[in-house]
Formats: C-alpha cells, sequence, structure tokens
C-alpha cells in the first residue's frame, strides 16, 4: 500500500510519522504545490492532507487512490460530491483541538482585557524603569468578574470558553441555532449588545460567512473585546479593521483570516501592530499535545479503514 503525505510540515517537525510507516510505503513531502499535488497521488492508495485541496482537477488519474484522511475537523478542501462519487472514503479527526483552541482564545482575550501587551513594552523600552514610580496604571483595565462574555458557536469548544470565563466570574450568553443546555441563549443581537468581551466558533458556512457586518459591530458596546477563534471569513474583516481604527472596538484577537498567510494588502495590515490588537497564525490548533493526539488519530483512521470498519467518515 502506497501512503503519500501531502503537507507534512503543517503538522510539525517535532511529530512523528513513524507509526503510520507500519501501514505501508509512506512517501513524505513537507509541502505540495497544487501544480504538483496530481502527479505525486498518481499511484497513491492512501493520501493524507491538512490544507491542500483535493478535487477533480486534482484526483483525475488516481485510479487506485482508496482513501483520504483529512489531519484536521474540517474538510472544506476535499471535494466530498467528487470523492462519493468515484468511491473514495474521506475521514477526518475530530475533537483533538479543543483544549489547544480554549487556551489560545482565553490567553488572547486576557491579554486584551489586561492590556499585557502594552505593559510589557512600558517595562521592555525602559521607561518603568525611568519613571521613579513602582507602579503603573494606565492603560486602564478591568476585572473580568461581573463581566458579560458572549459565545457565538456553543459548541464543544465554545462550552469549554464558557465554563473557563464563568470561572473567572463572567456572566456568559449564548447564540447558536440550537439552544445551550449549559448556559442562556439568546438572540445574536441581544449578545452583542450586552457582552464586553465576545468569541467565535462556529463553523464557515451559508449561515455564518460575514456573520459579524459593519451593521452588527455597531451593535457591540464601546470597547468591547472580540476574539476569532473560528474561521476567518466568519467576519468582515474590513469592517473590523474599520471599527478598530475608529476606536469603537477596544479589542480584537484573530488566529484565523480568510487568506493565510493574509497578503500585504490586507485590511489586517493597517492594524496589525496597534497595542489592542493580537494575531496569531492559526496556530490555536497547534498545541504539542493537540498534534499527538491528531497524529494518533489519523493512524487509527487508517487501521479502521483498513479493517473494514467506518471510523470518523465523512464519506
Amino acid at each position: 500500500m502506497k501512503i503519500v503525505v501531502l503537507d507534512a510540515v503543517t503538522l510539525g517537525n517535532d511529530i512523528s510519522w513513524e507509526a503510520m510507516k507500519a501501514f505501508g510505503d509512506l512517501t513524505l513531502y513537507p509541502v505540495s504545490q497544487p501544480e504538483e499535488i496530481r502527479a505525486r497521488i498518481a499511484d497513491a492508495d492512501v493520501v493524507v492532507t491538512n490544507k491542500c485541496r483535493l478535487n477533480e482537477k486534482t484526483l483525475a488519474g488516481c485510479g487506485k487512490l482508496q482513501l483520504i484522511l483529512e489531519a484536521a475537523t474540517g474538510f472544506d478542501n476535499i471535494d466530498i460530491n467528487y470523492c462519493r462519487e468515484k468511491g473514495i472514503a474521506v475521514a477526518n479527526v475530530k475533537g483533538y483541538s479543543t483544549l489547544s483552541v480554549v487556551q489560545l482564545t482565553l490567553s488572547a482575550a486576557l491579554a486584551l482585557c489586561s492590556h499585557l501587551g502594552e505593559y510589557r513594552a512600558y517595562c521592555a523600552d525602559g521607561r518603568y524603569s525611568a519613571s521613579g514610580l513602582f507602579t503603573q496604571v494606565e492603560p486602564v483595565w478591568h476585572e473580568l468578574a461581573g463581566k458579560t462574555w458572549g459565545i457565538i458557536g456553543a459548541g464543544t469548544i465554545g462550552n469549554k470558553v464558557a465554563a473557563v470565563a464563568s470561572a473567572l466570574g463572567c456572566e456568559i450568553l449564548t447564540w447558536q441555532r440550537r439552544p445551550s443546555e449549559l448556559y442562556p441563549t439568546v438572540p445574536l443581537e441581544e449578545l452583542l449588545s450586552r457582552s464586553d468581551v465576545i468569541s467565535l466558533h462556529v463553523p464557515l458556512n451559508d449561515g455564518t460567512r460575514g456573520l459579524i457586518n459593519a451593521e452588527r459591530l455597531a451593535l457591540m458596546k464601546p470597547g468591547a473585546i472580540l476574539v476569532n477563534a473560528a474561521r476567518g471569513p466568519v467576519v468582515d474583516e474590513e469592517a473590523v479593521a474599520a471599527a478598530i481604527l475608529e476606536g469603537r472596538l477596544g479589542g480584537f484577537g484573530s488566529d484565523v483570516f480568510s487568506q493565510e498567510p493574509y497578503p500585504a494588502d490586507h485590511p489586517f495590515c493597517a492594524v496589525q501592530a496597534l497595542p489592542n490588537v493580537i494575531f496569531t497564525p492559526h496556530t490555536a490548533w497547534g498545541s504539542y499535545e493537540a498534534r499527538v493526539r491528531l497524529m494518533a488519530e489519523l493512524n487509527k483512521n487508517l487501521e479502521a479503514f483498513l479493517k473494514g470498519e467506518a471510523r470518523n467518515r465523512v464519506v
């Protein structure tokens, strides 16, 4: 059996592929450009991909291909209808990154709430040493206890963020299609107008694309903090950048972007260096522990397939 990994470097150089070698002849490509994919998988039985796009154009001629292992939860990079038509199985990995995403979401929100970036800079650039004062309390920061944290998308990740925020003393509001069994669910407009901190945890689909637009940003409290740990296109990035530059958003953190990496002419380039903005390079999923779990799940999905079992199957 020939197994081809198209973008191994996205899982990190510290993660071992040794266990997968037990299933067949393993070929690792650190990265694959779109024009390289078709030739690289032409005689593969199994293909592993994280972000490489597999569609009719890249899969045509892959007569041996039996299984695509998606090294992520989302599988929008794979043409599912084409795979179903051609009898190609697809399996993804669920739940491996929950704790990792929760931690980075809270890290961004707490850093923005507490102005950690500004205070660190105050010490690092010598202003503290030159001040003659033992303390500095500007910019003013506030305790989260007693504030309202809005969770947009109260699934597994959203509910865990809510649990931590609740432990810090926050009132929790949620918005999602199905009412939360754990926390109050309110209309989106009410959540936006009442929340001091809002974090996004929804999947990207036709109903969530552009969910946070200029009109909804205008509903938010002046000085509110927004954290996007979902998908880049869930927010209107031009509108968010404008809200930051106009001083309407108190802080913005994002780990995801409509283009990754975002280009030099992206709207966020105008705000990326501001002290109330924290951008991270789509790394919330990628703690070492999460990536170890991901690799273990890939191997389990492959083993199950070879045994004729349907495990984490999308198709």
